[in-house]
């Protein structure tokens, strides 16, 4: 009986503002690695909200258990060799270090990337209307706005959207893999 070496798996984190491009970079990427032949997932957070986290509000406290509902799945994916790509606000820092640390434990890659998208340039995008509903009072809690945002203090990467394509973005963060020996 041969055995074939699994291939090697990771956790890509996108971290940002919303509008920030996290998604469109992440579906642009996904698409590549797809197109190479790589197992891969993008785990939206808007999806993961509306099924896995479910019945979660916005306060710290369930922030911070989305985020380690995601980290979890994403860990068990990226372990059994998928490329996991995670499009997903994550405000906090330690909520993000306890995600990373799960990893660590497993042995598991992963790739923390900042997509740096200065708040103003967000709300010029606003792709969900968010900005323009916190503006008028519809809603309070937009992350970088009236709710806290952590930046990563050490990210693998920093992407700053105003400053290139999405698909300038993606390549940005093939490259990382690449140098990291992940695809």
């Amino acid at each position: 009986m041969t055995t074939t070496a699994r291939a090697q798996g990771a956790t890509i984190w996108l971290t940002g503002l919303p509008s920030a491009g996290k998604t469109t970079i992440a579906r642009l990427l996904g698409d590549r690695l797809k197109a190479e032949g790589h197992r891969v997932e993008v785990l939206d957070g808007d999806e993961i909200r509306r099924f896995l986290s479910a019945g979660l509000g916005f306060s710290k406290e369930d922030r911070n258990t989305n985020v380690q509902r995601i980290g979890l799945v994403s860990e068990v994916l990226a372990r059994n060799g998928v490329l996991s790509v995670v499009p997903v606000i994550a405000p906090y820092a330690d909520s993000r270090e306890a995600v990373r640390a799960r990893h660590a434990v497993s042995g598991t890659p992963y790739v923390e990337v900042h997509v740096a998208t200065p708040v103003e340039v967000c709300s010029e995008r606003d792709v969900k209307g968010l900005y323009a509903k916190q503006a008028s009072g519809e809603l309070s809690g937009l992350t970088g706005v009236d709710d806290p945002y952590e930046p990563p203090v050490d990210p693998a990467l920093v992407l700053r959207t105003q400053e290139q394509s999405p698909s300038e973005s993606a390549d940005a963060v093939y490259a990382a893999l690449a140098e990291r020996g992940l695809v």
